[in-house]
């Protein structure tokens, strides 16, 4: 099955949306809902889908689809047309009825968010053959204690491999994505609840560690079976400010960092976290 999109124009690109719904986590405040809701009213999603094959792309979402980022110069970035990797012959998806792990069977390494256009590439996150070794990874946490606890409880996860990936962009915003593949959903879901509670995140980043739950995230971003948690560091918060999201999908778990300068600019954030979870789902 193929999903295709267009990215248009050097000044802003057309945003890939979500294939369906997400399942968010379960909410721990009912009426952060009902505002997102009646601050999104207007939002629309565009849908695409198109069977011919065993490669996905991901759909595309208009930039004057939500409310709030309808100018050229709201911020988004300019990302390639993204495309699903093919699965190995004969794996299910992620999803699918017979997949009973929810496992991903592409190469996670593919399933990375590409940086977009203008973007220089942070060599550091590449790893080896494109794994990023565990520890490394780690160094993201901000308390020694903190790292030491999280290795061992990824061991006791299954933690498979870790892919990433990361770039600066003209505006001085630098990103970091990180994929971390378990043995099955069902284990990392209870990892997911220890790193990922709703108010603020159960590990603190390092430089970040002041952080509550992102209450402007638009709820029309979801993504079929994907669900998010999104934190922005509360103020004051120094000379830059930082914005994280834990993204869980099947036996895959993704972390977006972006900080900047001054402040964060909460668009492409959302452009970046949201993207991913497509590519996941």
């Amino acid at each position: 099955m193929t999903e295709q999109i267009e990215t248009t124009g050097a000044a802003g690109p057309t945003e890939p949306a979500p294939v369906g719904g997400e399942h968010p986590v379960p909410a721990r405040k009912p009426r952060r809902a009902l505002r997102a809701a009646l601050r999104w009213t207007t939002a629309v999603l565009t849908f695409a889908a198109f069977a011919t094959g065993t490669a996905y792309a991901v759909a595309g979402m208009e930039r004057t689809d939500v409310p709030g980022l309808a100018t050229e110069s709201d911020g988004r970035w300019d990302y390639p047309t993204l495309t699903k990797p093919p699965l190995p012959s004969g794996s299910p998806g992620p999803f699918a009825d017979s997949n009973k792990t929810a496992s991903h069977y592409a190469d996670l390494r593919r399933l990375v968010l590409p940086a977009p256009h203008g973007a220089t590439p942070d060599k550091a996150l590449t790893g080896t053959d494109g794994w990023l070794p565990t520890k490394d990874f780690l160094s993201v946490y901000d308390a020694k204690e903190d790292r030491a606890e999280l290795a061992q409880k990824f061991t006791d996860y299954g933690l498979r491999h870790i892919a990433a990936r990361g770039w600066t962009t003209p505006d001085g915003t630098r990103t970091a994505v990180y994929l971390l593949q378990f043995d099955s959903a069902a284990v990392l879901d209870e990892l997911t609840r220890e790193l990922a509670p709703y108010d603020s995140p159960g590990y603190p980043l390092r430089g970040a560690v002041e952080m509550v739950a992102d209450e402007d995230f638009p709820d029309a971003s979801l993504v079929t079976n994907v669900s998010r948690v999104a934190y922005v560091e509360s103020k004051p918060y120094g000379k830059e400010q930082t914005r994280q999201a834990y993204v869980s999908a099947g036996d895959v778990l993704a972390l977006v960092i972006q900080s900047r300068k001054g402040t964060a600019n909460p668009v492409p954030f959302q452009q970046t976290v949201t993207l991913q979870g497509q590519l996941l789902g």
